[in-house]
Protein backbone atom coordinates (compact mmCIF):
# COMPACT_ATOMS: atom_id res chain seq x y z
CA UNK A 1 0.00 0.00 0.00
CA UNK A 2 1.59 3.82 -0.51
CA UNK A 3 1.21 6.77 1.17
CA UNK A 4 1.21 8.93 -1.42
CA UNK A 5 -2.24 7.82 -3.08
CA UNK A 6 -3.33 6.86 0.41
CA UNK A 7 -2.58 10.56 0.97
CA UNK A 8 -4.06 11.90 -2.00
CA UNK A 9 -7.52 10.53 -1.57
CA UNK A 10 -7.64 11.84 1.72
CA UNK A 11 -6.53 15.38 0.81
CA UNK A 12 -9.27 15.36 -2.10
CA UNK A 13 -11.81 13.79 0.60
CA UNK A 14 -11.20 16.53 2.47
CA UNK A 15 -11.99 18.81 -0.22
CA UNK A 16 -15.51 18.48 0.41
CA UNK A 17 -17.97 20.39 2.61
CA UNK A 18 -18.65 18.76 5.85
CA UNK A 19 -15.66 16.25 5.67
CA UNK A 20 -12.95 16.51 7.77
CA UNK A 21 -9.77 14.37 8.07
CA UNK A 22 -10.69 11.39 10.45
CA UNK A 23 -14.04 11.18 8.08
CA UNK A 24 -11.60 11.59 4.74
CA UNK A 25 -9.71 9.03 6.45
CA UNK A 26 -12.72 6.41 6.78
CA UNK A 27 -13.62 6.87 3.32
CA UNK A 28 -10.26 6.36 1.72
CA UNK A 29 -10.51 3.18 3.58
CA UNK A 30 -13.80 2.01 2.74
CA UNK A 31 -13.18 2.61 -0.65
CA UNK A 32 -9.74 0.74 -0.58
CA UNK A 33 -12.01 -2.38 1.08
CA UNK A 34 -14.71 -2.37 -1.52
CA UNK A 35 -14.90 -4.16 -4.62
CA UNK A 36 -13.15 -2.65 -7.92
CA UNK A 37 -16.54 -2.30 -9.51
CA UNK A 38 -18.20 -0.50 -6.85
CA UNK A 39 -15.54 2.01 -6.40
CA UNK A 40 -15.29 2.56 -10.28
CA UNK A 41 -19.23 3.30 -10.37
CA UNK A 42 -18.56 5.66 -7.27
CA UNK A 43 -16.17 7.13 -9.56
CA UNK A 44 -18.40 7.40 -12.72
CA UNK A 45 -21.28 8.79 -10.60
CA UNK A 46 -18.64 11.86 -10.36
CA UNK A 47 -17.18 12.21 -13.68
CA UNK A 48 -21.15 11.66 -15.06
CA UNK A 49 -22.69 14.18 -13.29
CA UNK A 50 -19.60 16.62 -14.08
CA UNK A 51 -20.23 15.92 -18.00
CA UNK A 52 -24.19 16.34 -17.52
CA UNK A 53 -26.17 18.59 -15.05
CA UNK A 54 -26.06 21.82 -14.77
CA UNK A 55 -28.27 24.71 -13.22
CA UNK A 56 -31.33 25.86 -15.29
CA UNK A 57 -31.52 28.53 -17.45
CA UNK A 58 -34.26 29.95 -15.66
CA UNK A 59 -34.21 28.53 -12.15
CA UNK A 60 -30.87 27.55 -11.42
CA UNK A 61 -32.02 24.10 -9.88
CA UNK A 62 -29.68 21.04 -10.96
CA UNK A 63 -30.87 19.42 -14.55
CA UNK A 64 -29.53 17.94 -16.87
CA UNK A 65 -31.32 19.59 -19.59
CA UNK A 66 -31.50 23.10 -20.58
CA UNK A 67 -34.73 24.05 -18.71
CA UNK A 68 -35.70 21.91 -16.07
CA UNK A 69 -38.87 19.36 -15.52
CA UNK A 70 -40.42 22.25 -12.59
CA UNK A 71 -40.01 25.08 -14.81
CA UNK A 72 -41.40 23.38 -18.27
CA UNK A 73 -44.81 21.60 -15.91
CA UNK A 74 -47.70 22.57 -17.33
CA UNK A 75 -48.83 21.49 -14.02
CA UNK A 76 -47.33 24.13 -11.54
CA UNK A 77 -48.38 27.51 -10.40
CA UNK A 78 -46.36 29.97 -12.54
CA UNK A 79 -47.69 32.68 -10.39
CA UNK A 80 -45.53 32.01 -6.97
CA UNK A 81 -41.44 31.63 -7.37
CA UNK A 82 -40.58 29.85 -3.71
CA UNK A 83 -36.86 31.38 -3.15
CA UNK A 84 -34.21 29.25 -1.55
CA UNK A 85 -30.44 29.47 -1.18
CA UNK A 86 -29.51 25.73 -2.75
CA UNK A 87 -30.85 23.12 -5.10
CA UNK A 88 -30.76 20.95 -1.81
CA UNK A 89 -33.19 23.38 -0.18
CA UNK A 90 -35.45 22.54 -3.20
CA UNK A 91 -35.59 18.97 -3.09
CA UNK A 92 -36.09 19.59 0.47
CA UNK A 93 -40.11 21.49 -0.43
CA UNK A 94 -40.54 19.24 -3.00
CA UNK A 95 -40.35 16.35 -0.60
CA UNK A 96 -43.10 17.68 1.12
CA UNK A 97 -46.13 17.25 -1.71
CA UNK A 98 -47.35 20.56 -0.32
CA UNK A 99 -45.98 23.08 -2.42
CA UNK A 100 -46.89 23.86 -6.75
CA UNK A 101 -45.61 26.83 -7.49
CA UNK A 102 -41.80 27.88 -9.20
CA UNK A 103 -38.45 28.16 -7.65
CA UNK A 104 -35.41 30.02 -7.31
CA UNK A 105 -32.18 29.13 -6.47
CA UNK A 106 -30.18 31.80 -5.29
CA UNK A 107 -26.78 29.44 -4.93
CA UNK A 108 -25.97 30.88 -1.49
CA UNK A 109 -26.84 33.62 1.19
CA UNK A 110 -25.64 36.67 1.44
CA UNK A 111 -22.58 36.94 3.79
CA UNK A 112 -20.86 40.30 2.86
CA UNK A 113 -17.91 39.46 5.63
CA UNK A 114 -17.39 35.97 3.17
CA UNK A 115 -17.56 38.22 0.30
CA UNK A 116 -20.80 37.01 -1.07
CA UNK A 117 -22.65 39.99 -2.46
CA UNK A 118 -25.46 40.32 -4.11
CA UNK A 119 -23.78 40.62 -7.33
CA UNK A 120 -22.45 36.87 -6.68
CA UNK A 121 -26.14 35.42 -6.41
CA UNK A 122 -29.14 35.11 -8.36
CA UNK A 123 -30.41 37.99 -7.17
CA UNK A 124 -30.56 39.99 -10.71
CA UNK A 125 -31.94 37.09 -12.16
CA UNK A 126 -34.98 36.45 -9.71
CA UNK A 127 -35.45 40.29 -9.87
CA UNK A 128 -36.27 39.96 -13.84
CA UNK A 129 -38.16 36.90 -13.11
CA UNK A 130 -40.27 38.94 -11.31
CA UNK A 131 -40.48 41.54 -13.53
CA UNK A 132 -41.12 39.80 -17.11
CA UNK A 133 -43.21 37.22 -14.98
CA UNK A 134 -46.80 36.88 -14.05
CA UNK A 135 -45.81 36.73 -10.71
CA UNK A 136 -48.06 37.35 -7.85
CA UNK A 137 -45.83 36.21 -4.87
CA UNK A 138 -42.53 35.63 -3.75
CA UNK A 139 -41.93 32.97 -0.81
CA UNK A 140 -38.58 33.33 0.40
CA UNK A 141 -37.39 30.51 2.25
CA UNK A 142 -34.10 31.18 2.93
CA UNK A 143 -32.45 29.52 6.16
CA UNK A 144 -33.31 30.99 9.97
CA UNK A 145 -29.86 31.93 10.34
CA UNK A 146 -27.87 35.25 10.17
CA UNK A 147 -27.03 34.90 6.58
CA UNK A 148 -30.59 33.48 5.46
CA UNK A 149 -32.22 36.60 7.51
CA UNK A 150 -29.69 39.35 5.85
CA UNK A 151 -31.00 37.77 2.17
CA UNK A 152 -34.82 37.40 3.16
CA UNK A 153 -34.22 41.29 4.45
CA UNK A 154 -32.38 42.07 1.21
CA UNK A 155 -34.59 40.26 -1.37
CA UNK A 156 -37.76 41.54 0.75
CA UNK A 157 -36.30 45.42 -0.16
CA UNK A 158 -35.83 44.75 -3.62
CA UNK A 159 -38.88 43.05 -4.65
CA UNK A 160 -41.78 45.31 -2.92
CA UNK A 161 -41.30 48.05 -5.01
CA UNK A 162 -42.21 45.88 -8.24
CA UNK A 163 -45.82 45.30 -6.34
CA UNK A 164 -45.20 41.43 -6.04
CA UNK A 165 -46.67 39.82 -2.48
CA UNK A 166 -43.36 38.81 -0.20
CA UNK A 167 -44.18 36.27 2.22
CA UNK A 168 -41.42 34.47 4.58
CA UNK A 169 -41.58 30.63 5.49
CA UNK A 170 -42.51 30.82 8.75
CA UNK A 171 -40.12 28.92 11.65
CA UNK A 172 -40.30 27.80 15.48
CA UNK A 173 -40.61 25.30 17.24
CA UNK A 174 -40.55 21.51 15.63
CA UNK A 175 -42.96 18.91 15.62
CA UNK A 176 -42.58 17.12 19.23
CA UNK A 177 -40.81 19.44 20.69
CA UNK A 178 -41.01 20.51 23.86
CA UNK A 179 -41.66 24.39 24.94
CA UNK A 180 -39.74 24.50 28.16
CA UNK A 181 -36.84 23.32 25.67
CA UNK A 182 -37.04 25.57 23.22
CA UNK A 183 -34.31 29.02 23.19
CA UNK A 184 -35.88 32.67 23.35
CA UNK A 185 -35.53 32.84 20.01
CA UNK A 186 -37.03 30.36 18.46
CA UNK A 187 -39.70 30.42 20.90
CA UNK A 188 -40.39 34.36 20.07
CA UNK A 189 -40.38 33.48 16.46
CA UNK A 190 -43.13 30.99 17.09
CA UNK A 191 -45.01 33.56 18.86
CA UNK A 192 -44.66 36.22 15.94
CA UNK A 193 -45.66 33.69 13.26
CA UNK A 194 -48.86 32.07 14.75
CA UNK A 195 -51.87 31.43 12.82
CA UNK A 196 -55.33 31.47 13.59
CA UNK A 197 -57.15 28.40 14.17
Amino acid sequence: MSNGVVENLINELTKLPGIGRKTAQRLSFFIMGIPEDEALSIANAIIEIKKKARFCRQCFNITEEEICSICRSSQRNKNTICVVEEPSNLIVIENTKIYNGLYHVLLGALSPIDGVTPERLKINELVERVKSGDISEVIIATNPNTKGETTAQYLSQILKPLGVKITRIAYGLPIGGDIEFADEVTLSKSIEGRNEM
